[in-house]
């Protein structure tokens, strides 16, 4: 009897956390499509003019005004292909002395420091974007060699003077090749849905092997 407490106590432990689980990647997968709205619908917006007060998710906006590329700071990012380098961003003022992060685009590492990359323009097309948020597994930002894995808006207004909100701008500018510009698209992987079954599949296994143990005793 003592085995077969411990036996039920055992399947109620692996069905609830399968179970929570399987939940979870439902909750993931609203959340993901949400997201994919979200990216549709600013990739169909027409340029709005950039104001700090603009607080919608990937809407397209158009900024005039001056690069400072002094400030700038080199997020390590990988490509499409996997290879490391850095995201360029770079601090924006606009005519109405407003301050923006833009993400100008990614390079290899190797032109770091090359000021070929700083090519100025006084009017950009970009979309604006809820800056991505630091997870436990992040490393720690290294800002006195420059080297960024994180946006932190605190030590960059240390850094600069300036103040920024949270969202940043990612340039659109298909002319630019370095940096080259990130795209951002709809096909984001979505496995959710296939998660959460696999997940609630275990449980019920899980369920059917205990009523056909207790059957068996």
């Amino acid at each position: 009897m003592k085995k077969l407490f411990f036996f039920k106590i055992f399947v109620f432990l692996f069905i609830t956390l399968f179970c929570s689980l399987g939940t979870w990647q439902l909750y993931r997968l609203q959340w993901k499509q949400d997201l994919i709205n979200q990216i549709s619908e600013g990739l169909k917006s027409t340029p709005t003019q950039y104001s700090q007060n603009i607080t919608v998710n990937y809407q397209r906006v158009s900024l005039e005004g001056k690069y400072d590329f002094k400030n700038q700071i080199y997020l390590y990012s990988l490509n499409e292909r996997g290879q490391p380098g850095f995201d360029v961003i770079t601090p924006f003022e606009t005519k109405n002395k407003e301050n923006v992060l833009v993400n100008r685009g990614w390079i290899k590492k190797e032109y770091k420091k090359n000021l070929k990359i700083n090519s100025s323009s006084s009017t950009i097309i970009g979309l604006l974007r809820e800056k991505s948020r630091k997870n436990i597994f992040t490393p720690k930002n290294d800002p006195k060699n420059n080297i960024w894995f994180s946006i932190n808006i605190n030590e960059i207004q240390i850094i600069t003077g300036k103040k920024f909100n949270e969202y940043i701008v990612y340039l659109e500018d298909e002319t630019i090749e370095t940096p080259k510009p990130k795209k951002i698209t709809i096909d984001l992987p979505n496995n959710h849905l296939k998660y959460a079954i696999t997940w609630y599949s275990i449980s019920i296994s899980i369920f059917f092997y205990f009523l056909y143990f207790r059957k068996k005793q």
